[in-house]
């Protein structure tokens, strides 16, 4: 459904917004922009999905029953920026944008956005390409997704999955089970409350769970893993990397099954390990206190540190 405008007013202030254009100097090109304002009634708990390319999207909550969009949308010519469409389906639990892609695709044309919600609304899938993805204060099960863009998530409740190429993904807070794919970006994932998984290449991955009841998987290549357990984790955890070391930290106290191994390089612990099956510098494979979760850590051409919190 079509949400029917909203005050006289906004509808005037969004006409002249979006006659108003200019040109910026972008690279050795110059573009033309036409900036669009919007704004719907949404309850409590709604949903917001949006659809755009070759542009940002930044989302945060807000504390009014009311979605504000407002951005610019940009191309080689007046034409062709006047041309693009911005399609908004209102309802009372839902918002949909959506920035179709011309037909005829061209690199300097695309549209990027700022978008309020109320605080807690349901970021259901989100995205654009070329650009970065920006959350805060939503509520998942929700899906990001750009390219060549970093992606960045902060207080989030729920399930997340975010995906990106030549970029970063960053994690503060997140309230359930999250995911991370990306290359040549480094991952950097702190306070979450969930699972893990964790994938990228040629860039380290810093994470910092604070409950973990299902396994967690961190995967990279050339680039180093930093990783903190809670205590009285009760799900395998499993990190496999090259060419970089591994550095694990984990309260005193931690019970698990630790297999450690690595080549041209060492293994140390600060935790008392019972070996069970091989030990030596590049291998160890025993007990940490009573047992428990699998600890699976693998390298080549890079320590093991396990530490003490």
């Amino acid at each position: 459904m079509h949400a029917k405008s909203v005050p006289a007013a906004g509808i005037l202030a969004a006409s002249l917004l979006s006659l108003t254009s200019c040109i910026m100097g972008v690279g050795d090109w110059e573009r033309f922009n036409v900036d669009f304002h919007y704004s719907y009634p949404l309850k409590p708990g709604g949903r917001l999905n949006v659809e755009t390319f070759n542009g940002s999207v930044d989302i945060s909550g807000w504390d009014r029953d009311t979605v504000d969009i407002s951005g610019a949308k940009y191309g080689p010519s007046q034409e062709e920026a006047d041309d693009l469409k911005v399609n908004v389906d209102a309802g009372a639990d839902s918002v949909s944008v959506r920035v179709p892609r011309p037909s005829v695709h061209r690199n300097n044309q695309g549209a990027r956005m700022v978008i309020k919600v109320p605080r807690g609304t349901r970021l259901d899938r989100i995205t654009t390409s070329n650009g970065s993805i920006r959350t805060e204060d939503g509520s998942g099960p929700t899906k990001l997704r750009t390219s060549n863009g970093s992606i960045r998530v902060v207080d989030l409740r729920g399930d997340v999955e975010a995906e990106t190429s030549n970029s970063s993904i960053e994690f503060e807070g997140v309230d359930g089970d999250a995911r991370a794919h990306t290359s040549n970006g480094h991952i950097n994932a702190q306070r979450v409350s969930g699972s893990l998984e964790a994938v990228t290449s040629n860039s380290r991955v810093q994470a910092d769970i604070t409950r973990i009841d299902r396994p967690v998987r961190i995967d990279t290549s050339n680039g180093a893993v930093e990783l903190s357990l809670p205590p009285r984790f009760s799900a395998d955890v499993h990190v496999a990397t090259n060419n970089a070391s591994i550095t694990l930290r984990m309260a005193e106290g931690s019970n698990a099954r630790l297999s450690a191994h690595t080549s041209n390089a060492s293994i140390s612990t600060e935790f008392e390990v019972r070996a069970q099956g091989e030990f030596g510098k590049n291998r160890l494979e025993g007990v940490i206190g009573s047992g428990g979760p699998l600890i699976d850590l693998g390298t080549s051409n890079g320590s093991i540190h396990l530490l003490r919190t």
